[in-house]
């Protein structure tokens, strides 16, 4: 049986499933799978002050941010001024309570307890292993479900296309929510997996020596999707972090086809429903997706013309294609060009956060648009096959 130490030093590719022995790793550097080039392990330099700092800071820039006005319009003398927090109340208050808890949970809770965890578990603080376990679970699985980029993305948005109608003023809070977006990923990007596991409990033993340059299928082997052990392919439940997986996930093409036919069904009315309704001297206009884009281009403004019809359009179109492309070529029926492939689907995930933009712009644009009579901004049914599919 392989000891503790010795099974530390090999680690299965999570794209590839190759083996790797890890050698030696330099402070300042990181390790990388050598057929797919997919990052394994790094060994940062003050693994735990750095980490700490940024996640600190990052919280106080939250703080900053909630305390203070956000952005503020002015149309024909009439100035609008929303904070952070006002976004999920007028939601509410116009029930969306849905759009409202989105805003909540993705733009703020989760990223805030993402930072939180950071520091109970990157430095030496006193608690049971089993609660660091629980902590660091659910530290990784939560981790592409913070939006705070996403939505100061969508913010940016927000502002080039409400120029055309009036002046658009940043207060306060816009400069510390700037920090905090950019603190709170590279909190994450200091904190690395296979490290931090290690701190909390030892690899797993392996009965056997792995073999290197061998899949991991191939030797029976598996990797847990969260801390990264080396486990039998027949055991279920890690024994270090107690998640529950599988080799290959029971029915997975069927779930992926299933899932992606009901996105292509609610793509069809969220682009045709109109997601906005625009109200101006007391004259509802309601607007549709492509609308907004024939609009701006028709207005002059071109590049955000282009950049709501490639985040909104052409981006989610490509997208489903790409799946039912990889999905057709997992059934076996393609060309099985691995390295193709796995290009493809990485650019699939990296880019799937970002179809949340839409949402988080009428949220901005209905929240700060409240001027009665004058100019009023509500979200309308197309937003809600918008946010699902």
């Amino acid at each position: 049986m392989c000891s503790a130490d010795k099974t530390g030093a090999w680690i299965l590719c999570p794209q590839c499933d190759l083996m790797v022995k890890l050698p030696d790793i330099p402070v300042g550097s990181r390790a990388t799978c050598p057929r797919c080039h997919t990052n394994l392990a790094a060994n940062w330099h003050e693994p735990r002050k750095r980490p700490t700092g940024y996640a600190l800071a990052a919280l106080f820039m939250l703080l900053l941010a909630n305390l203070f006005p956000f952005i503020n319009m002015k149309v024909a003398g009439i100035s609008s001024q929303i904070s952070l927090m006002q976004i999920p109340r007028v939601m509410v208050t116009e029930d969306y309570g849905s759009l409202a808890t989105l805003f909540l949970l993705f733009v703020q809770a989760i990223p805030a307890f993402c930072m939180l965890a950071i520091i109970l578990l990157v430095n030496p603080v006193r608690l049971p292993v089993g609660l660091k376990r629980i902590l660091a679970r659910i530290l990784f699985q939560l981790r592409n479900w913070g939006m705070a980029e996403i939505f100061m993305a969508g913010v940016l948005v927000s502002f080039v296309k409400l120029m055309a109608y009036g002046e658009i003023g940043l207060q306060t809070s816009f400069w510390p929510w700037c920090l905090f977006c950019v603190l709170h990923l590279r909190a994450f990007q200091c904190v690395d997996r296979r490290w931090l596991w290690q701190q909390i409990a030892p690899t797993p033993a392996l009965q056997n020596p792995p073999k290197v340059g061998v899949t991991g299928l191939r030797q029976g082997l598996r990797s847990c999707p969260c801390c990264t052990a080396v486990l039998p392919v027949d055991q279920r439940a890690c024994t270090r972090c107690g998640v529950i997986a599988h080799a290959r996930r029971k029915h997975s093409l069927q779930w992926t086809l299933a899932l992606l036919m009901t996105s292509v069904m609610l793509y069809v009315p969220a682009n045709i429903l109109p997601i906005m309704v625009t109200e101006m001297l007391g004259t509802a206009s309601p607007s549709n997706i492509m609308a907004g884009v024939i609009l701006l281009w028709s207005d002059g403004s071109y590049p955000v013309a282009l950049v709501i019809f490639i985040a909104s359009i052409m981006v989610p179109t490509l997208k489903m294609l790409a799946i039912g492309w990889l999905c057709w070529d997992a059934s076996g029926r393609g060309s099985r060009d691995s390295h193709k492939m796995h290009f493809i689907y990485e650019v699939v995930e990296f880019v799937g956060r970002w179809s949340m933009i839409d949402v988080f712009v009428i949220a901005v644009l209905s929240a700060l648009v409240r001027m009665g009579q004058l100019m009023s901004v509500y979200p309308a049914w197309g937003r809600c096959y918008l946010r699902w599919w």
